[in-house]
């Protein structure tokens, strides 16, 4: 099928690419019309679909970029402090994102349904800017649309230059940690943080009709089980299509995975581990003989 506007997506990983990579490249492969650009320190040999390119940078590599595109003195440390420079990817890596109509920052820790089916050509049509949460912007996943305006919003907030000048990790591309006040339904105007976060600006920004975002919760977090994968399609319940599933919570369960091999054309998952097709009816299986 062919799209409007082309996507490209932009991820970066410093340390060992965890067990739950391959379920995202595998996700990645059932939405070949977007590009995945993974930049990792990583040199093991994954394979991946033609649609995502794992490019190896060290950590130093990237602080020498990003020094260089945004002219400032830059303070990175660690991987973590990376999440801070999330809204200026479309200046830092503008080389790779020449072409396309818009760019995001994503996570690795998310297996994706069908994006094309919730990201539309008429939704960014009418939109510059997507989030696929209702109340604040999503870090794990969210659109700018490649233009200046877009690629320079950072620069509307009074703080950029102290967020990207030290080391501390200030939430920048989210709320500087005030997501409970946005999801509780608090104008920006009085949620007082320390900095002034990238959600602070583009509700400033919307307010003033100089942007025009998109919020909608398309996804689902936390641990809720009664996920179904198939075929590059999610489903909550059976029911719900949903954008993706952030393994944020899920992740961090005790006894999971260290390798994943042969992931199939259908998974479940529970509220404590994803279920291969076979292993499921085998689980049930022994259900039904106690």
């Amino acid at each position: 099928m062919e799209y409007r506007n082309n996507i490209a997506l932009i991820t970066c990983y410093i340390g060992k690419l965890p067990w739950y990579f391959h379920y995202f490249v595998h996700s990645c492969s059932y939405n070949p019309s977007i590009d995945f650009f993974i930049f990792t320190d990583d040199n093991t040999r994954i394979p991946v679909p033609g649609n995502v390119k794992v490019i190896y940078k060290t950590l130093d590599d990237i602080v020498k970029l990003a020094t260089a595109k945004l002219n400032l003195e830059i303070n990175i440390t660690n991987g973590y402090k990376l999440c801070d420079f999330k809204p200026a990817y479309g200046l830092i890596f503008s080389d790779i994102l020449s072409g396309y109509d818009f760019w995001g920052h994503c996570d690795i820790d998310i297996i994706f349904g069908n994006i094309r089916s919730f990201i539309t050509d008429d939704l960014l049509a009418r939109h510059d800017l997507i989030s696929v949460r209702h109340d604040w912007l999503s870090g794990c996943f969210l659109l700018y649309q490649n233009t200046h305006k877009l690629n320079h919003l950072f620069l509307h907030s009074k703080d950029y230059k102290k967020v990207f000048g030290s080391s501390q990790h200030y939430c920048f591309d989210e709320t500087n940690f005030a997501h409970d006040a946005f999801t509780n339904g608090m104008l920006y105007t009085d949620v007082e943080t320390e900095i002034e976060s990238m959600t602070h600006v583009v509700k400033k920004l919307e307010a003033r009709n100089y942007i025009s975002p998109f919020f909608d919760f398309l996804i689902i977090e936390g641990l809720p089980g009664r996920l179904r994968w198939d075929n590059g399609e999610m489903f909550y319940r059976n029911r719900y299509e949903v954008l993706f599933y952030h393994l944020i919570y899920f992740k961090r369960l005790p006894n999971l995975p260290k390798k994943v091999v042969n992931i199939p054309q259908s998974f479940t998952i529970s509220p404590s581990k994803i279920y291969h097709q076979y292993e499921l009816k085998k689980s049930i299986s022994e259900l039904e003989t106690h």
